[in-house]
């Protein structure tokens, strides 16, 4: 059959989203700005130039921001919010505790086993709080027992985007793609009902990230390598009052067992003192000294100086800030390569009201002294610095879970888990509420989230911040470019000249290769675009052919969760470049490999599990 020319209208849409990919690709423009760019000029262009068919307009303007109240997207929403739940109250703590012991003893297989977890437990949440959780604990553990880490990350976040696959709620990409099928008269999937397909091909691609995938990849340094034991550069203030107040500096050594390590003593700021033992302490100097965490802080106290200048005015620290309160904590933060302190300083980047957190201490690996001296807020950050910094469990977890640097392991206390039982409790009932047909799963995760607040899991505070902006804007965007191209029939004029282009092949072969270019545009784009764009072509296509959609609606899902092979593909591969220290070279040394794994893999099963 050839495929009937589309009308201006159509064309219109299909170059309108030709340049919506495009935007969406561009690291320089905000997706949510892009987004709400194409939304404006689809539904401004509708309104002026209405779309009439038989003397009746076949889609107004409107109907495109129905996108804000599809029931995937609410249920991507609410589910983001519940997921917050298991963080806020440390549910998954014990999980990182044996995973933590088992790199310590059994790297090797320790590896397979947080692969596994790793794709088990994203197959019920979002793989990025996974990968949040999982990558402090590895760097540790692999830092401990030598095994590299560029060995281990990739691996691991890889699989948990397999993982993600296995179920309807297991990606926001997944519940597009069911949500949309539904919307265009199919049946509703089941929760596992393609669980089947995922076992098998996963598991295949599961065992190429544990036993090849670590060989493929060269033994990059990453940015906190060479950092145990850590040792700081820091600054004791001495207070008036404190036990070095009008002490000799033999005195001061004493008090602290000869253990502290002085390097500079500075009185103004161009006065150094000689280290000599005679030289007398006095109110307002600066101790420069080295030393781990731990003991800086019994320093601190030993000799009653401070970490931080209280007279500096640009960071006061005094009875009303919070670093007096009860509750804090010590964290040490790796600036990575994608971090707003990179190549900045902490002054010039408003590192503590931005977040909340007051720098103690600074540790460069393989760096003179010299280079780490100084008013800390003024030196110049490199990917690879640790910083050492005080402040609320609620602003480090913050920090944590931005992303946007490393916080080690170990360096903070562990949550409040005495509301854990109870939130994996409810995320269980979500689950199984949807798993057994109860409920749809945007009705269980709503009452779940509901639960969760009144327990006290979660507080509206925490549940807003789950939420992604972007995601939302261009998942509503997607979903309003794909209606466009479905109902002024661009989508049936791709999928008639995508089967007449590919007519000599059988089915299942045009299946596969449908699953290919769906795989090869995640990889560009958005995995959620993509999906919501390919999904009603897919369904096009199915019928031109005669088959059952199901196989190509899968073609879209599994194909949209592929974004292996870039470090932009997937949010969670920009998270392990930087703790990896990976170039972009290396995701395609292993992403490709993978990728083509999964691509015959599926390209074999669904065709025989769908029979066509």
């Amino acid at each position: 059959m050839q495929p009937i020319t589309p009308d201006a209208h159509g064309i219109a849409v299909l170059l309108l989203t030709v340049v919506a990919l495009y935007l969406f690709t561009r690291d320089n423009i905000a997706l949510e700005s892009s987004s709400f760019a194409i939304l404006i000029i689809l539904t401004a262009g509708f309104h002026l130039f209405p779309y009439v068919k038989d003397g009746e307009v076949v889609v107004g303007p409107v109907q495109f921001f129905a996108g804000f109240g599809n029931e995937a997207l609410i249920a991507i929403c609410v589910l983001m919010m519940v997921g917050k739940a298991l963080e806020t109250t440390g549910a998954l703590q014990p999980l990182a505790t044996v995973v933590g012991r088992a790199w310590s003893s059994r790297p090797v297989l320790a590896l397979v086993a947080t692969l596994v977890a790793g794709a088990v437990l994203s197959a019920f949440m979002n793989n990025t709080p996974i990968v949040v959780l999982l990558m402090p604990i590895i760097v540790g553990a692999s830092l401990r027992s030598k095994f590299p880490v560029s060995e281990v990350m990739m691996p691991m976040g890889l699989a948990t985007i397999i993982g993600g696959m296995s179920t309807t709620i297991g990606t926001s990409t997944n519940l597009l793609v069911v949500g949309i099928s539904h919307d265009m008269g199919m049946h509703d999937f089941s929760m596992f009902e393609w669980v089947l397909p995922v076992a098998i091909v996963g598991g295949i691609g599961i065992l190429f990230l544990w036993l090849v995938a670590p060989r493929m990849l060269p033994d990059r340094a990453p940015p906190m390598a060479d950092t145990k034991p850590r040792i700081f550069s820091a600054q004791l203030h001495v207070k008036e009052g404190g036990f070095a107040d009008g002490k000799t500096l033999s005195e001061v050594l004493a008090k602290a067992d000869g253990a502290l390590r002085i390097d500079k003593i500075q009185r103004s700021d161009s006065l150094f003192l000689a280290k000599l033992p005679s030289v007398t302490i006095q109110p307002g100097d600066r101790l420069f000294v080295k030393d781990s965490p731990e003991n800086l802080k019994h320093y601190e106290q030993l000799l009653g100086a401070t970490l931080y200048s209280e007279s500096d005015l640009e960071h006061p620290v005094d009875e009303d800030t919070p670093l007096r309160a009860e509750g804090q904590q010590l964290a040490e933060v790796v600036v990575t390569r994608g971090s707003p302190l990179h190549l900045r300083s902490l002054a010039a980047a408003r590192f503590s009201s931005s977040y909340g957190l007051l720098p103690l201490a600074l540790h460069r690996a393989r760096a003179p002294s010299s280079q780490v001296t100084g008013d800390l807020n003024m030196i110049r950050l490199r990917a690879g610095d640790v910083l050492l910094v005080q402040g609320s469990r609620e602003a480090i977890a913050q920090l944590k879970d931005s992303g946007t640097m490393l916080v080690l392991d170990g360096t903070t206390d562990l949550p409040q888990t005495h509301h854990a039982k109870r939130a994996l409790s409810i995320m269980a009932f979500v689950v199984l509420a949807a798993a057994l047909g109860v409920m749809p799963i945007s009705v269980s995760a709503m009452v779940g989230l509901g639960l969760m607040l009144a327990t006290g899991c979660l507080n509206w505070r925490e549940a807003v911040s789950a939420l992604s902006i972007p995601v939302v804007m261009i998942i509503v965007t997607a979903l309003a470019l794909g209606k466009a191209l479905l109902d002024t029939g661009m989508a049936a004029y791709i999928a008639q000249s995508f089967v007449a282009i590919t007519s000599a092949l059988p089915p299942p072969m045009i299946l596969s290769a449908f699953l290919l270019l769906m795989t090869i545009m995640t990889n560009i784009v958005s995995n959620n675009a993509a999906a919501a764009i390919g999904t009603p072509i897919a369904v096009s296509i199915a019928a031109q052919l005669g088959v059952p959609p199901e196989p190509f609606i899968l073609a879209v899902l599994f194909g949209a969760n592929m974004s292996f092979a870039t470090p932009y593909g997937y949010q969670t591969n920009l998270l392990v470049m930087s703790a990896g220290g990976y170039k972009f070279g290396d995701f395609l040394r292993v992403g490709i490999p993978l990728t083509v794994i999964m691509w015959i893999g599926f390209s074999i099963v669904l065709p025989l599990l769908y029979d066509i």
